[in-house]
C-alpha cells in the first residue's frame, strides 16, 4: 500500500530574469516569493494544506507541470503507467513521466515534513 497526491504546481518559465518571473507570479496569485540559493526556482509560499507552487527557469518552451507526490515512487510509477502513462526519464530522486494525452509531469518524493501531505490517496 502506498500514498499519492497532488504535490506542486510547477511554472516553467523559459527567461533569462527568473526573479521578474516571479515577481509577476507572486503578484498574479497574491503570494509572497522566497528566492531559492539555487538559481534554478524560486517559491511562491503557499499554505501546508495547499499545493507548493515554484516558478522554474528552463530551456524549454514555457508550460506548467504538475508533481505528484509520493512514499514509494516505483509504485506510483507503475500505478500511473497501468492506467496509460509513459515513464520518460528518472531524474535524481523523481521521475519524469507523460500522460496518454502528452503532458509531463513528475512522480517526486515527499516534500514537506518527510511524509505526503493532507488528503492523499491510498493506493493497494
Amino acid at each position: 500500500m502506498h500514498h499519492s497526491r497532488l504535490c506542486s504546481i510547477i511554472i516553467d518559465c523559459k527567461t533569462d530574469d527568473l526573479e521578474a518571473a516571479a515577481r509577476f507570479w507572486s503578484e498574479a496569485l497574491g503570494r509572497p516569493y522566497k528566492p531559492d540559493e539555487d538559481s534554478k526556482y524560486v517559491d511562491i509560499e503557499t499554505h501546508d494544506d495547499e499545493p507548493i507552487v515554484m516558478v522554474q527557469k528552463v530551456d524549454h518552451e514555457s508550460r506548467v507541470h504538475l508533481d505528484i507526490e509520493s512514499n514509494d515512487i516505483e509504485a506510483e510509477v507503475r500505478r500511473l503507467e497501468a492506467l496509460g502513462a509513459k515513464r520518460v526519464q528518472a531524474i535524481k530522486t523523481w521521475v519524469v513521466m507523460e500522460a496518454p494525452t502528452g503532458q509531463r509531469f513528475c512522480v517526486i518524493r515527499p516534500q514537506r515534513h518527510g511524509k505526503v501531505g493532507p488528503h492523499a490517496n491510498v493506493w493497494p
